[in-house]
């Protein structure tokens, strides 16, 4: 195994002043930063600066007024990463899109065409649209059901991979003195028929720099680690504890090798807040001074959220988190099992689970020193192959580029440049075959 395959990946979130109901109320915070591009642009520096793998920037489809400031008015992700492509040169760059109210073909080609302007450093968060309301905005009647959902995902990135295929490496010569422009034996013409889509193709973008642009999954179900598994080459997810973590990656893993791939071929990302201060004192008071900023009725808002806009306003806050069946199992379904879970087994009220959702307590909050160990905790014992980071406050992740990316460099367990050229390259990920190539060379043998 070679040294970079012993060193660990970071991402970096951009959330704006960050996914909390008040955070851009602190007095650190630029308040208009999810819509504000210098804010974006110096955030992709400073992380391109740390040799960081990648930028993430998460999206949703539909919004009320008790949405968290940042979902009302935000970037729309190929939008952003298309201007942020010409601002950088080695890191990576991942937009979310849903399978759910999106044409392969459009994402085929819009993910193309971005790894082309960026030299091969895209990555496709496949998500399938977790709230009901999004169907409001796409002229559908009903929202699919949660596993129907990633059926229809399944079928949707098969057709997209192959559109990806369209053009094998050199296909097109442009040979002025023949007069060839490509090489019609490396032309490729889809023909999909399926249960969900029916594409013909080619794609009208060539081959991507990196083979294919990098496919994220998010998510912790089982029809969401089935899908990873089967189709992605990295998962963005979140567990309490390093336990749970690793039991998480392992299972992935081996869910990768019953489906013929390797194990390896695949990168498992715990997403994490982090908060540091010189002291453990001074961290927990950063903490509490961006929690404080958020009322009850924010709190209960934001949980709201996860379970398809619920109204918990309804129930006495002091009580038990209150029973609600099924509610929420074809949004959030992970976070919502986990949300009921944690009530039942510590016996929170409704009060205490809607403060801690709105401002979770960052698994990795204390000095410097804490938090590298930690994250090298987690990584050593296999709970993670790396860690997309958001700062807990407006000025946490200045904090751990400065303190904490040094100090996991010296142990060996982050690199000083970047490996190579594309996203795939940071990764450490092979290049995939086209797939039309590898059937004719299957065929010859």
């Amino acid at each position: 195994m070679s040294q970079t395959q012993h060193q660990l990946r970071l991402g970096a979130i951009i959330q704006g002043a960050s996914g909390n109901m008040s955070a851009w109320r602190h007095p650190d915070a630029v308040a208009d930063a999810s819509i504000n591009v210098d804010y974006v642009l110096d955030l992709a520096r400073k992380a391109e600066q740390a040799k960081i793998d990648f930028l993430f920037v998460a999206d949703g489809l539909y919004i009320t007024p008790q949405s968290i400031p940042h979902f009302l008015n935000r970037f729309e992700p190929i939008t952003l990463l298309s201007a942020l492509s010409l601002v950088t040169k080695n890191i990576g760059l991942v937009a979310t899109l849903s399978t759910s109210y999106s044409e392969p073909f459009t994402v085929a080609r819009q993910f193309a065409s971005l790894d082309h302007l960026s030299g091969g450093r895209v990555g496709w968060n496949v998500v399938t649209s977790p709230l009901e309301g999004s169907a409001k905005n796409f002229s559908r009647a009903t929202h699919p059901e949660h596993d129907e959902r990633y059926r229809v995902a399944s079928e949707y990135l098969r057709v997209v991979k192959g559109l990806w295929d369209s053009w094998e490496e050199g296909a097109f010569v442009r040979d002025k003195a023949s007069g060839q422009f490509f090489d019609a034996d490396k032309l490729h013409t889809l023909n999909h028929q399926g249960q969900y889509f029916s594409v013909q193709g080619p794609l009208n973008v060539g081959r991507s720099p990196q083979g294919r642009p990098i496919v994220f999954q998010a998510g912790a179900s089982e029809a969401g680690k089935a899908f990873a598994a089967e189709a992605a080459d990295a998962i963005y997810t979140r567990q309490e504890t390093l336990e749970q973590a690793r039991e998480f990656r392992e299972d992935v893993r081996s869910r990768l090798v019953a489906q013929g791939r390797n194990a390896d071929d695949i990168r498992v990302f715990q997403g994490i807040s982090v908060i540091i201060g010189d002291n453990e004192e001074e961290a927990e008071r950063r903490y509490q001074q961006t929690a404080e900023l958020v009322s009850i009725d924010n709190a209960l808002e934001y949980l709201g959220r996860y379970f398809e806009h619920h109204d918990f306003s309804r129930y006495p806050l002091d009580a038990p988190f209150p029973e609600i069946g099924d509610l929420g199992e074809n949004s959030f379904r992970s976070t919502t099992d986990t949300i009921k879970r944690n009530a039942r087994e510590r016996g929170l009220t409704l009060r205490q689970v809607a403060l801690e959702e709105a401002t979770p307590r960052p698994a990795f909050l204390g000095t410097a020193q804490q938090v590298a160990d930690g994250l090298a905790q987690w990584f050593i014992a296999g709970a993670a192959d790396g860690f997309i980071v958001r700062g807990g406050t407006p000025t946490a992740f200045d904090d751990f580029v400065a303190q904490v990316i040094p100090l996991l460099q010296q142990r060996g367990l982050y690199r000083s440049e970047y490996a190579g050229e594309t996203l795939r390259e940071n990764l450490g990920l092979p290049e995939p075959e086209n797939q039309f190539a590898q059937r004719r060379r299957q065929q010859v043998a």
